[in-house]
């Protein structure tokens, strides 16, 4: 693994010389960055004033309730616009597909260089909105939700670590890189409390032990 690891790290290396050289040329300057969540001490108001209770069924879930990825604007869906916004001398063809850029996933701090290689993770999954209260949401509220550009809702992360989390909260997963962990729980709260979600008792306690040492 290790050969590989540095394979891909020379060609991260090479890949950033040459967006130095040609990024005015072929893309404007990146975001790089989810929309930030509210501070921690507002999190930690926010968490105290949502609804704790017990996880309900996931009963009638599919992500077929959530309709993604919808089109953006021209030929450029969510999961494109993502990818444009997340990563660095991101370059898109006609069809707004990303044929080159740089990703830097905060969940691992792993780099890559293929789109193919990055899943847009729900920061609070569809199957845990559904089971906190979005079963009852219209279809336009879930759509909503699951393309929400304006909330830290969306991000670009390494896809095996996105399919690791799967639909569990923080009081089962949490980011490997402890550095990201405050930036999560913040967002996952800002999330919920856009939303009016509720948490359960043991996903509200490590997200407060995760606020507290923010």
């Amino acid at each position: 693994m290790s050969g590989i690891y540095a394979r891909r790290i020379a060609v991260v290396a090479a890949s950033a010389a040459l967006a130095a050289t040609t990024g005015l040329l072929t893309a404007p300057t990146a975001q790089a960055a989810m929309p930030t969540p509210v501070s921690a001490s507002t999190a930690r108001t926010y968490l105290s004033q949502l609804t704790v209770s017990t996880e309900g069924s996931s009963s009638g879930y599919s992500r077929d309730m959530f309709p993604h990825w919808i089109t953006q604007s021209g030929a450029c869906n969510t999961r494109e616009v993502v990818l444009k916004r997340d990563g660095t001398g991101v370059v898109q063809d006609s069809a707004c597909a990303a044929t080159s850029g740089s990703w830097y996933s905060q969940y691992d701090g792993a780099t890559w260089t293929a789109a193919s290689d990055l899943d847009i993770d729900h920061m609070v999954p569809l199957a845990e909105a559904w089971r906190s209260g979005a079963s009852s949401w219209t279809t336009a509220k879930r759509q909503s939700f699951a393309n929400d550009l304006t909330r830290p809702q969306l991000i670009a992360v390494t896809d095996n670590v996105n399919q690791s989390k799967s639909d569990q909260d923080p009081g089962e997963w949490l980011p490997s890189r402890t550095a990201y962990r405050c930036t999560y729980a913040r967002a996952w709260v800002h999330v919920k409390h856009y939303y009016g979600l509720s948490v359960d008792s043991t996903e509200k306690s490590a997200l407060q032990s995760v606020l507290n040492g923010c």
